[in-house]
């Protein structure tokens, strides 16, 4: 009997892949001698959880970035995050333009899952946009940063402190270099600079609005009225979140973790800690000084996270807007759900539930198995999972003491979290047999 002909890789297994092959020569890379200032070989799991971390632009660290690398392996970790933000499909369809070759329909298909295009025929232009506006984006948080950071640190250390946390910032990784004076603590040290944390602030939030947001906004000419609904529910829900975390934060901690402050400092605080937590993983003071409520809600913005299509993790701000407005709709008694002056499609609904259940129970099993593991609370390995799981990167100081179990479990978590979102959505919108028989419908009681 003739075999037949080997199926090629699926769309979801190649993306997965690639982000595998990526990480796995970061591991190496990190592992090199000279990447460790100290001159010594990284041991493995340390080497895969530092490259896990800034492959999927998380920012969960077992080491002090600048005091434990090199500037080689400094270096590594921030081509690691710009790989990772950008996606490493987008990133090689950038190298065959520039190498003139023409790009094949299934990198097309890879290219529009990667990088968030709603249609094959918005691939080539938006694969042009994505990398213009990186390099616009990250060349002017650079410049601003380096005003502040050049006279502090010298002009060459300062310019690659500024690159890096430019990079860092727009990708939404959470890596830092400030560690110079204070390792492990962050951008502690710079929090009473306001030129710094609301250049990083920018940087952040345009990062995790999503490219073709981006475009869209290029093509609309800003104006509102005339974004595709994508757009719209991205921006009004991003919008209303910030809104949301800066006057949950400020008010819960204004004579908890803020005490002390300036007033205008105290408004700063609270704006980055929206900013930050739901996608970034930068930090300005101790998240143990916290009270129980900001952690809770630190957790509900790190399990949504930001836009598709962007350098963040997180089930994302259009999952939750289609989410509530089908809630708004069985309580309306209506048959269709719409938002914005428009209908939503069935199979988007049911995506948005099946996207959010998979998170939820994967969060629920792994803060089991992490609390057990570790012997922490619950609370601290549920902080850690759902930053691991959104690649948000804030840690409650769990993550440097970790076991080797848990150290895989949260890379592999990292991992799931950059391409588990879309490996399902692919999943799940595969076409499918249209000889199926259809069963029987019967009504079950919900609620």
């Amino acid at each position: 009997m003739k075999r037949s002909a080997r199926r090629p890789l699926g769309v979801t297994r190649l993306i997965a892949l690639g982000f595998l092959a990526v990480i796995a020569l970061g591991t190496v890379l990190l592992m090199l001698p000279f990447s460790a200032k100290n001159g010594q070989v990284t041991p493995f799991a340390n080497a895969l959880f530092t490259a896990s971390s800034a492959a999927c632009v998380t920012g969960l660290t077992v080491y002090d970035t600048f005091s434990h690398w090199s500037f080689f392996g400094q270096a590594v970790i921030i081509s690691l995050i710009q790989i990772g933000g950008l996606g490493f499909v987008t990133v090689m369809a950038l190298f065959a333009r520039l190498l003139r070759r023409k790009v094949s329909l299934r990198e097309r298909l890879l290219i529009q899952q990667s990088a968030g295009a709603l249609t094959v025929g918005d691939v080539g232009s938006l694969v042009k946009k994505v990398i213009l506006a990186t390099a616009a984006f990250e060349g002017a948080g650079t410049v601003l940063l380096a005003i502040r950071l050049c006279p502090k640190l010298g002009f060459f250390p300062g310019l690659w402190s500024a690159f890096f946390h430019s990079v860092s910032a727009f990708c939404n990784a959470g890596f830092d270099i400030f560690g110079r004076t204070a390792p492990g603590t962050s951008l502690i040290s710079v929090s009473s600079d306001p030129v710094i944390m609301l250049t990083l602030s920018l940087l952040i939030i345009f990062g995790g609005i999503g490219f073709l947001v981006w475009s869209d906004l290029f093509r609309c000419r800003l104006s509102f009225k005339r974004l595709r609904l994508h757009s719209k529910l991205a921006l009004v829900t991003t919008g209303a979140l910030l809104i949301f975390g800066f006057v949950f934060f400020t008010v819960t901690e204004w004579n908890g973790a803020f005490a002390g402050m300036g007033f205008f400092a105290k408004l700063l605080q609270g704006f980055f800690c929206s900013v930050t937590v739901r996608t970034a993983g930068f930090f300005t003071l101790d998240l143990t000084a916290l009270s129980a409520a900001s952690l809770l809600i630190m957790c509900a913005l790190m399990f949504i996270g930001g836009s598709p299509g962007s350098t963040a993790g997180g089930t994302k701000t259009t999952t939750h807007a289609v989410l509530f407005a089908s809630v708004i709709a069985t309580v309306r008694r209506k048959n269709s759900v719409t938002a914005l002056g428009r209908r939503i499609s069935e199979g988007s609904v049911r995506l948005a539930g099946s996207v959010c259940t998979v998170y939820i129970v994967a969060i629920i099993l792994f803060t089991s198995a992490i609390s057990l593991l570790e012997s922490t609370d619950l609370m601290t390995a549920l902080f850690e999972v759902t930053s691991a799981m959104g690649t948000v990167g804030l840690s409650l100081g769990l993550t440097p003491t970790l076991c080797v179990a848990s150290k895989l479990i949260i890379s592999f978590l990292m991992f799931a979290g950059r391409v588990g979102g879309l490996s399902l959505a692919l999943v799940i919108t595969e076409k499918r047999d249209s000889g199926a028989v259809e069963k029987p419908e019967e009504n079950v009681l919900i609620g």
